[in-house]
Order: structure tokens, then sequence, then C-alpha cells
């Protein structure tokens, strides 16, 4: 990670209320379960995973990077899920990642198709008289 960003999140960090007790036991050399401070960067990791702070900036910049990017190849939500949860941690992060995978533009233009083939289409049979059979097409998503 990049230094300005690495400070940003150590900043975040020890504003946020939940995290706050935990790195001032820390920092006095108590232990608190599942939780450590890297050594170098004095970042709070939970279970050996950077705790990211509730900055959408911050978590956007991950995303784009764990999803977006030409060497992620745009990862289904399971694989984009495994991928950040290998090195970062974040309140609710499974249901934000989840919603942003689900909005990625590219992933809805690029996805497969999974349904049933559509059937073969079935010639109307010829009226016995004008006005015995009535037919309209619905024409949808017009813009207005």
């Amino acid at each position: 990670m990049f230094s300005d960003v690495v400070d940003q999140i150590q900043r975040q960090v020890w504003q946020e209320k939940d995290y706050k007790e935990i790195l001032k036991k820390l920092a006095r050399g108590e232990s608190v379960p599942d939780y450590s401070l890297e050594p170098q960067a004095k970042l709070l990791l939970f279970k050996d995973r950077v705790v990211i702070p509730s900055n959408h900036e911050i978590q956007l910049d991950i995303l784009q990077k764990r999803h977006d990017s030409p060497l992620a190849g745009h990862p289904g939500q399971e694989k984009t899920l495994k991928l950040i949860k290998r090195d970062f941690y974040w309140a609710a992060m499974n249901q934000i990642i989840k919603d942003y995978v689900s909005s990625c533009q590219q992933c809805s233009r690029n996805k497969n198709i999974h349904h049933k083939k559509f059937g073969l289409l079935k010639p109307l049979q010829i009226p016995s008289g004008p006005w015995n059979s009535l037919s309209m097409d619905f024409i949808t998503q017009l813009p207005l």
C-alpha cells in the first residue's frame, strides 16, 4: 500500500469508536483476542488482515483494485470477496462487496447467459375475416 493511504487508514481507524479502545490496549502492550498491531506501519490487524475504517473512499479504492483492474479481470462476487478478505477487513464487507460487484456495468454486460434458450417462433393462424384477430406489440423502455 502507498504511504499516504497507510497514513489515512491509521488516522481514521484511531477515530472510530469501535477500534479506539482496542488500539489503546494494544498500544499499552495488552493482548486483545484476534487483534494485533502491524510492527512497521502500525496498522491495526484483525486475524492478520488490515482493518479498514468505515471510509467509503478507501473501501472503494480497494474494491476497484481487486475487482476492476485488468489484472483482477472482474471476478465474480465470491472470488472478489476471497481476494479482499485475504488482506483486509471492515464492517459489513460482505454486503458492500456483493453490492459493488452486482452493480458493475462491465460484469453485467459480459456476464454469461444462464437461462434456457428461447423456443422457436410460432406463426399465427390466418384470420377468417377482417377484425377477427387482433394483435399488438409492446415496446418498453423508450426514452421520455
